[in-house]
């Protein structure tokens, strides 16, 4: 499904971009018999359903033309949501000096979830919480979210 998702985003990171929103993810998934394919958008000034609707209409032509996935599937276009999971290193760099909540694979301490703002990125997460700092390497980090604040 990796290369789904990959050739996907080839195929249509520069439509989306000409929309005047960015490729936030793509993702092809299966959930009971069906499949979707979901596009996540994004702006500064936030998604609306004529962002999704424009972008929707204009990858359209290119996946029924270039027909990347060899079976029937559903096409959604929508927002990554406020509390979006984040990613990427281009996603860790969007959220510098923003809120986000960290959920680990195994606790420390007791304790397998820590929030704070988001200090820097590299071979680890720096978090400030209340004045103090906590760093988490990347293997040990289940998902990172931009928390709503």
């Amino acid at each position: 499904m990796a290369n789904i998702t990959e050739r996907v985003t080839e195929l249509i990171r520069q439509t989306v971009e000409d929309q005047g929103v960015s490729l936030w993810d793509v993702r092809f998934v299966k959930e009971g018999a069906s499949h979707y394919l979901r596009i996540y958008i994004d702006k500064p000034e936030g998604i609306d359903i004529n962002d999704c609707t424009n972008v929707s209409h204009a990858i359209d032509p290119l996946l029924d033309e270039a027909d990347p996935i060899d079976c029937a599937y559903y096409l959604e276009v929508c927002s990554p949501g406020i509390e979006r999971e984040l990613l990427r290193d281009a996603h860790y760099q969007t959220a510098l000096g923003k809120t986000v909540r960290i959920k680990l694979y195994h606790a420390i301490d007791g304790q397998k979830e820590f929030t704070g703002i988001l200090r820097s990125f590299d071979g680890s997460f720096v978090l400030e919480e209340d004045g103090a700092t906590r760093s988490f390497e990347r293997s040990t980090v289940s998902k990172i979210v931009l928390a709503d604040e």
